[in-house]
């Protein structure tokens, strides 16, 4: 939208710069593109948004100005008298939905000619190029007032009649139709467009452009000017399927002022009197249907609270009315009703937001709210609580070279299938549906971490990242039966990718014992004594590279490399990769996590080691032995280490051998060799009986 400066001081009267101006435009909302300097006058280029098609026009713009600078509005001369004798003319709307108010004046005797330099140079600074003097007004008012008008020749209308309708309105069945429009090209219409019609043809297509036969020429006298509301829906899709764009369609598409069509009309006619000489007559003005204008209810209580500020119920009121709402004052609350033109107002957020622009959002003081940020908590200390646990949890990983990432929070069958994932699993049956998805990929809620950091590993590898290490902190969400609100708990995962490259230095550390030390140490930060890993049941992971981990008995997240099968369906284009997967549950973890810790003094007494190695079956997972010998009943166990796990030479088929060293110690003597040897051969026989298994001689 172009405006001109002169125009618009013309209504509001104002010393403020060019630029002073076109920063007060943009913090009202209506953002100031450019700056043009022309013919002594300053152009803003002004960026409407769409949901303001009040402010296409000078009118709507000087309004908003006029609020701001607290200055009246001057609002264009547009009183008429017209004739009052009777007219010979009628007017129908047939389809009242489409058309709610149509207006109409007759102008007889005008004398059509080149319009005034001042009007011609008004519309070149807007964009227009002048045609003559009648059709400069209709484009000056437009411009002007914001509402589109159109000027039928009046001998072209047959029967002195007007129609507004579809062909199905007015020839009882609805039916395509070609018409020639101004720009001399014949189009198809579809058989619900709207239509202006004379007693026989369409004469102008609704709210878009007029047709050739109904053009005002130089020998035109008489005109009939149109002003009238059309549904934006109806004349959005015509234009579309027409192909059609004009300066009319754009303005009523996002919809009009349905009260200023009248006064768009009077000043159409006060200017084509002034310019085109002629005798004004009477106005028709059909307006089946009026519909009242709804209210909004809001208190300035509420105002103050969301915009953090402190106004006196008395300049809310002045803001509002100086923007043209009409406000009464009811117990407690204001009972607002939105001018006409004010499409866009809707509910008491709509209110607030033209407070804050009138006030001015510069001034309104940035203040930090007062809302928690993270896991919610119920009080002070479980808030510090969790944020240190959230913080234990991210040094731990950024300290071993993990990067922090952040995706969205959906998730879609493919994860699943991608993954082996049977749909009917417990975890995955209780799935949030979301119900507008954007894409198919993401039609749940997430209910697991992994699959959008596998989908982070893809997009890294295909940019020509080859080694990298991730992790995510974010919720998860499983439905309910009982149709209450989905639970959502905090999750924690991590991905560690890598591709065989030329060393100088050999590592031979594999990646998934690399990225479980890291979950032991975190553990062991977190004071979580009491935990413990087992072979994982997850049907993605390497049967021989992963993990799940228990904590209490219960399982709470695994670890593991990914499936080669997995591996091999994501189309990596790399030789061997390594891809470690981690994933836990940490609202499982709060309650074991940074216990009470207890200070005993140092061991006054020696302890004292023996070494094992038993032969059990090799189906026995080395997590179990561990299990038995903590599962042991003795105050003198100290510590418990898992050395080593052997299979091959000297040892049976299905047979491997698993070695642990025991540390004893007595808090109040020095332990003998006999109490060690016996404490410790009861503890091995204890094994075996439990494991069937034997020590390795």
């Amino acid at each position: 939208m172009r405006a001109s400066l002169a125009w618009l001081r013309e209504m509001v009267p104002g010393s403020e710069s060019d630029v002073d101006t076109a920063h007060r435009l943009t913090m009202l909302g209506l953002e100031v593109e450019g700056i043009e300097k022309v013919e002594g006058d300053t152009v803003f280029e002004i960026n409407v948004t769409p949901n303001r098609p009040d402010c296409l026009s000078i009118i709507g713009i000087a309004r908003e100005l006029s609020a701001a600078l607290g200055t009246p509005l001057n609002f264009p001369e547009h009183e008429v008298n017209g004739n009052t004798g009777e007219l010979d003319f009628n007017i129908d709307i047939l389809n009242p939905a489409l058309c709610r108010r149509y207006a109409g004046r007759i102008v007889k005797g005008l004398k059509i000619g080149p319009s005034p330099d001042w009007l011609k140079l008004r519309l070149e600074k807007s964009g227009i190029r002048s045609i003559n003097n009648v059709v400069d007004v209709t484009n000056y008012v437009l411009i002007e007032l914001g509402h589109p008008l159109h000027a039928f020749d009046l001998g072209t209308i047959k029967g002195h009649r007007i129609q507004v309708g579809t062909s199905g309105d007015v020839k009882g069945k609805a039916e395509r139709l070609r018409f020639r429009t101004l720009d001399g090209l014949e189009r198809e219409l579809l058989s619900d467009a709207l239509l202006i019609w004379d007693a026989e043809r369409p004469i102008a297509i609704a709210g878009i452009m007029g047709g050739g036969e109904t053009e005002v020429s130089d020998s035109t006298t008489d005109i009939f000017i149109e002003s009238a509301w059309f549904d934006p829906v109806s004349v959005r899709r015509t234009a579309k399927a027409t192909g059609l764009k004009t300066e009319a369609s754009f303005r009523f598409e996002r919809g009009t002022d349905i009260k200023m069509l009248k006064k768009a009309l009077d000043r159409a006619a006060f200017l084509m009197h002034e310019i085109a000489g002629g005798k004004v007559y009477g106005k028709i003005d059909i307006y089946p249907g009026q519909l009242p204008p709804a209210k909004i209810i809001i208190s300035a209580e509420k105002i103050n609270s969301v915009l953090g500020l402190d106004l006196p119920e008395t300049q809310i009121i002045r803001y509002l009315n100086d923007l043209g709402f009409v406000v009464e004052e009811g117990k407690g609350c204001l009972n607002i009703t939105p001018p006409a033109y004010r499409v866009d107002v809707q509910g008491g957020a709509d209110i607030i937001e033209e407070i804050a622009r009138t006030y001015g959002y510069e001034r309104i003081p940035a203040v930090l709210p007062m809302a928690s940020v993270g896991i919610e908590t119920q009080d002070n200390s479980q808030k510090a609580f969790s944020e240190s646990l959230l913080k234990e949890l991210k040094e731990s990983f950024l300290k071993s070279g993990f990067t922090e990432v952040i995706n969205y929070s959906f998730m879609g069958d493919q994860d699943l299938d991608l993954l082996g994932i049977d749909r009917s699993d417990l975890r995955h049956l209780l799935k949030v549906p979301i119900k507008n998805p954007l894409r198919l990929e993401d039609t749940y809620m997430r209910t697991m971490l992994v699959p959008a950091l596998i989908r982070n590993i893809v997009y890294n590898v295909s940019h020509d990242n080859r080694a990298f290490k991730l992790f995510e902190i974010s919720r998860v969400f499983s439905g309910s039966k009982d149709e209450k609100l989905p639970e959502h708990k905090y999750h924690f995962a991590a991905a560690l990718y890598k591709e065989k490259t030329r060393s100088l230095y050999k590592d031979d550390t594999n990646d998934f014992f690399v990225v479980k030390g890291i979950i032991e140490a975190l553990l062991e930060a977190l004071k979580i004594r009491d935990y413990s890993f087992g072979r994982s049941v997850e049907p993605f992971l390497h049967p021989g590279q992963s993990a799940d981990l228990f904590i209490s008995g219960s399982k709470t997240g695994f670890v593991g490399a990914l499936s080669p099968v997995i591996v091999e369906r994501l189309d990596i284009k790399a030789h061997g990769p390594s891809i470690v997967l981690a994933e836990f549950d940490i609202d499982f973890l709060r309650p074991y996590a940074m216990q009470v810790i207890k200070y005993r003094p140092l061991p006054k007494y020696p302890g004292s080691e023996r070494d094992t190695a038993l032969v059990v079956d090799e189906s026995i997972a080395s997590s179990k032995i561990v299990a038995l010998l903590k599962e042991f009943d003795s105050d003198l166990i100290e510590d418990i280490t898992l050395f080593d796990v052997y299979k091959g030479k000297n040892i049976p088929d299905g047979k491997k051998s698993i070695a642990f060293s025991i540390r004893y110690r007595a808090a109040d003597r020095t332990l003998t060799d006999d109490d060690v040897e016996t404490l410790h051969n009861r503890i091995v026989g204890f094994i075996c009986e439990k494991t069937n298994g034997q020590v390795r001689s």
